[in-house]
């Protein structure tokens, strides 16, 4: 079974996220914080990550490059999932290697969608 982390420090988009990947199947794990993310990923890789932004302790974006540092997750899919919606905040997601970029508000279906093309294309390479 596919296995997704979500991470976001909002409990509500925490659980819609998962609530909504896992009724379309996946398996669904979900912290609140970086160092958490990081330590989850380190005990028992996904398969995707779906990683918020603003976050106490260590943002989305820190969590984000020291992944794609580490040759074991440099290439685990990334999905940004935030409110930062300005120009440059889009720019150092994908700077900081996320694979793509959604803003809050969001759509859960398109979200949904994203989620199933990426690991489309990682499944390929």
């Amino acid at each position: 079974m596919t296995t997704i982390l979500v991470v976001d420090d909002d409990a509500d988009i925490r659980d819609l996220v998962a609530f909504k990947l896992e009724m379309s199947g996946y398996d669904v794990n979900t912290v609140g914080d970086g160092p958490a993310a990081l330590s989850a990923i380190a005990d028992n890789q996904p398969d995707l990550v779906v990683l918020d932004v603003m976050m106490p302790g260590m943002s989305g974006y820190d969590v984000c490059r020291q992944l794609r540092e580490e040759p074991a997750t440099r290439h685990l899919p990334i999905i940004m999932l935030t409110a930062r919606a300005q120009d440059r905040d889009v720019d150092t997601g994908f700077s900081s290697g996320a694979d793509d970029y959604v803003v809050k508000p969001f759509n859960p279906q398109e979200l949904l969608r994203r989620v199933s093309a990426l690991l489309g294309r990682a499944r390929r390479q």
